[in-house]
């Protein structure tokens, strides 16, 4: 078992890493001193696996839990779900000292922390994480939110849950798919700030890929261990947490365009970092054979490395990079990589040099 804190001064949190410690739910949340009644909030393809374990843990230590379970995908994070939830919450009578747990990937993290957030002016949550994207990435720094249908994440508020539990056993069973996905924004990790880290996913990829417990473990703390670092500097995103959005001004709007259901998050920022890296050289200088080791990296975990586009198809594209959170003063950002492990934010691309870079094959 690992441990990695969120230093965020009265608000610091853990991070826990290991197998089955999604069993130490209910005790863990005594020590937090929560109110008696909960709300467990999942999807329905998470739920049936491990909402019992985990309402069994909540009511062994004493609490009332109730389930609220919605349909899984990204479609559902949306107001309209949020919404449903305050209900089920209000009905049941949850107050000020009771908490929510968030069992499941991104999607329930991020709907289930906006919930926290903004019930009763907040409540708080733990997020018990069950894919890999969720453990390296969604569940930890505290940005919670749902979509728009012109844009993704576009409200949602900063707010930091009590407690992060990574527990690998629930990776065993989750589509490979879904598990390729969440290689991807560990990539991320040694592209923007660990270049040995990048190395050490390179030699182990084939281990990870396995899903060896060891590498497994390995990675999802070092991956933490990076964004809490990160997150710790910067919790509002008014600077250097910027640099975690490497891929995403892209990858969001690709997920935009294709109504959540052509690519997974993973897959789609998977693009857009072979697409940032390519713009890094064109910019920042970034070596050609730096590029060509990140997009070989993605390609050997599966994760798609262009995307072909017609001409309405990148208009409306540019139309949700615009919408994007990431937009200065009517500009769309990028962040791009000076070398390995270490990259700038904030820099405008003119619209041209990106379907440039998103035309190569």
């Amino acid at each position: 078992m690992r441990t990695v804190k969120v230093p965020l001064g009265a608000r610091t949190y853990s991070i826990v890493i290991g197998r089955r410690v999604a069993d130490r739910l209910g005790r863990a949340c005594a020590k937090l001193g929560f109110g008696p009644r909960c709300a467990v909030v999942t999807d329905d393809h998470v739920g049936p696996a491990h909402a019992a374990r985990t309402l069994a843990s909540l009511r062994k230590a004493g609490f009332e839990p109730l389930l609220i379970t919605f349909p899984a995908g990204e479609t559902s994070k949306t107001l309209r779900q949020v919404e449903a939830c305050y209900n089920e919450l209000a009905r049941h009578r949850l107050e000020r000292r009771s908490f929510l747990v968030a069992l499941g990937g991104g999607v329930v993290g991020d709907l289930t922390g906006f919930v926290a957030a903004t019930y009763l002016r907040g409540i708080p949550f733990v997020q018990v994480a069950t894919t890999l994207l969720a453990q390296v990435d969604s569940s930890v720094g505290g940005k919670t939110g749902v979509n728009l249908e012109a844009g993704k994440n576009l409200v949602g508020a900063f707010y930091q849950p009590r407690l992060v539990l990574c527990d690998l056993a629930t990776l065993d069973t989750l589509p490979e798919r879904e598990f390729r996905s969440g290689v991807a924004e560990v990539i991320k990790y040694g592209i923007i700030r660990d270049a040995a880290f990048l190395d050490q996913l390179e030699r182990d990829l084939d281990r990870l890929l396995a899903r060896e417990e060891a590498a497994l473990g390995a990675v999802v703390a070092r991956s933490c261990e990076i964004k809490a670092d990160v997150v710790g500097q910067d919790e509002t995103e008014g600077g250097v947490r910027a640099i975690l959005n490497f891929g995403h001004t892209i990858g969001h709007g690709l997920e935009a365009i294709s109504g959540y259901t052509q690519y997974l998050h993973g897959e789609a920022i998977a693009i857009g970092q072979v697409a940032a890296a390519r713009l890094s050289e064109k910019l920042l200088g970034l070596p050609a054979a730096a590029v060509e080791r990140i997009r070989a990296l993605f390609a050997r975990a599966g994760l798609p490395t262009a995307v072909r586009l017609a001409a309405p198809e990148k208009k409306r594209l540019f139309t949700a990079m615009r919408l994007d959170k990431k937009v200065s003063q009517g500009e769309v950002r990028f962040v791009l990589a000076e070398k390995i492990g270490q990259v700038r934010w904030g820099l405008p691309v003119a619209e041209k040099l990106v379907w440039e870079t998103l035309s190569h094959e």
